[in-house]
């Protein structure tokens, strides 16, 4: 019973890749590989790959991990610099027993030895984002974190109940050189078990972490707990909990697939984005939003919605 969820709207071309792969018999592990890189390489999504936005530094750093849910095998770069698909290293580096999170030009040299493909990954429309931002942040002579944190994680089961997770970012726009958020961090952006099934989060990366939330998603479901359940449960406790001990909670969102192909999604904000397709459903963007009490509840996007979101993506840069 083959499936494959993603975060966020973005996601939308790689799953159906990913869904038509999976339709032919093809391995999650390819599946959720071929999706994500479709992200890496569209250059109008301004948190992931090329045309991402970079650091304060004007500097484009990505981050990506992998899990294989059946050897439990990880692999991760973080703070690499001009490699056309994160993720592929990423999945590279699982294959080994040691080394498997590398970080800048430990990541670089790793991806130089085995051929990854090298690319300038700071498109101009990025640089003239990053250079519009700067100059209104000189004006306040502040030069913080800009508010958007769109990282695209996956899980995906194939027919053989083989269950991967992935995720792929260029991080916060405006963040400190080196600043790592939870992403490439096995357990908090990600994890997977091909004994019960796979999660992973978007959203402000330093709160997530403090959850392992990915890890506790999927610890929830093996203890029997459905997976929508799961999600809402996981992502309320650590909302509930941030905000009684810091007075405040960033953006959670989360996304998860069991290894029967069922699904769930949890979020702390509203209007978050997702993808779905499963063996009996095409793929379909859903938007979640979360109830005064607690729940996510669903929605399919509309075709308005569907259109302002690529029309407000690939508006020219004034």
């Amino acid at each position: 019973m083959h499936g494959i969820i993603a975060t966020w709207r973005m996601a939308l071309e790689g799953v159906q890749k990913a869904d038509a792969m999976l339709k032919e018999g093809n391995q999650a592990a390819d599946a959720i590989e071929t999706a994500i890189r479709e992200v890496e390489d569209y250059p109008y999504y301004k948190s992931v790959g090329y045309g991402g936005l970079p650091n304060q530094d004007g500097v484009l750093q990505m981050d990506a991990g992998y899990m294989d849910g059946g050897s439990l095998s990880i692999g991760a770069v973080c703070a690499i610099e001009d490699f056309a698909n994160p993720v592929s290293i990423a999945r590279k580096l699982s294959n080994g027993t040691v080394n498997n999170i590398l970080v800048a030009e430990g990541a670089a040299a790793f991806g130089k030895e085995y051929g990854f493909e090298q690319k300038k990954m700071l498109t101009d429309r990025a640089k003239r984002i990053y250079e519009k931002k700067k100059a209104e942040l000189a004006e306040n002579d502040q030069l913080r974190p800009y508010d958007g944190h769109d990282t695209v994680g996956m899980v995906c089961v194939d027919d053989q109940s083989h269950v991967i997770a992935a995720t792929s970012t260029s991080g916060l726009f405006m963040k400190r050189n080196g600043r790592i958020g939870d992403s490439p961090f096995v357990g908090s952006g990600f994890y997977a078990d091909e004994e019960i099934g796979g999660a992973t989060a978007t959203g402000l990366g330093e709160d997530i972490m403090k959850g392992c939330i990915s890890y506790e998603i999927v610890r929830r479901m093996g203890e029997g707990m459905p997976v929508q359940q799961a999600c809402e449960t996981a992502v309320n406790q650590l909302d509930k909990k941030l905000k009684k001990r810091r007075g405040q909670a960033g953006d959670i969102s989360v996304v998860a697939m069991d290894n029967k192909g069922n699904w769930g999604c949890a979020t702390n904000i509203d209007g978050f984005s997702f993808v779905v397709a499963t063996q009996q459903s095409a793929p379909v963007v859903w938007l979640a939003h979360r109830t005064e009490d607690g729940h996510t509840v669903f929605e399919k996007a509309g075709q308005q919605w569907l259109d302002e979101y690529m029309h407000n993506h690939s508006a020219a840069v004034e």
